[in-house]
């Protein structure tokens, strides 16, 4: 950008995406001092390079808040993990289904592992049918994004949120976070001693 810029002569855009034409990289300089704005190389590889009259200042920070907004959008996806055996009591087994339960109703994805031991090694199709029961057990909550199987000593299968659930449960995120910040915001206000 402006005196780094290294070639003798440019295709200079002006700061509303006019096209100035080829002119010397004096003459580019002499442009951006006039209007108070660098003049930014911004396609060096083009035959000439082109340059743009821009402020760089007011072009970084909005790029900066552009990316912080992508990231403030972005859904966070976590992925919970339920551990079961083999031999599993009903009791117990209700028990962690209520756990995946509320761990999709969260918008969560759930990571769910059988473990095997010993003799039970040879059996794999019981911990396929154990999974295959859950699965159908939580299916109104949940789809299987990732098929049972077999992972040295355990099996493995992964269940997410349906997607119109897990975007409503997103957007009740949010809305809870911006709740609080505003919360935060206003508390120090009230708080104020009386004069």
């Amino acid at each position: 950008m402006n005196d780094r810029i290294r070639v003798p002569e440019v295709r200079l855009v002006g700061p509303e995406g006019e096209q100035v034409g080829i002119v010397s990289i004096g003459e580019a300089l002499r442009l951006a001092q006039d209007s108070e704005l660098d003049l930014v190389e911004v396609a060096p590889m083009a035959r000439p390079p082109v340059a743009k009259l821009m402020d760089y200042g007011k072009f970084k920070y909005e790029a900066a808040q552009k990316a912080r907004e992508a990231r403030r959008n972005q859904a966070l996806t976590v992925i919970k993990e339920m551990r079961l055996r083999l031999k599993i009591d009903p009791h117990d087994y209700e028990t962690k289904k209520g756990h995946v339960e509320r761990f999709l109703k969260g918008g969560d994805k759930v990571k769910i592992t059988v473990m095997f031991r010993g003799r039970e090694q040879s059996r794999p199709e019981m911990g396929y049918k154990l999974l295959q029961r859950l699965a159908g057990d939580v299916s109104d909550l949940g789809v299987v994004e990732s098929n049972p199987k077999q992972d040295g000593r355990n099996m493995v299968m992964v269940i997410a949120p349906h997607r119109n659930q897990a975007a409503s449960d997103a957007v009740r995120r949010t809305a809870k976070a911006e709740k609080h910040a505003a919360a935060g915001e206003q508390a120090p206000a009230e708080q104020a001693p009386p004069a």
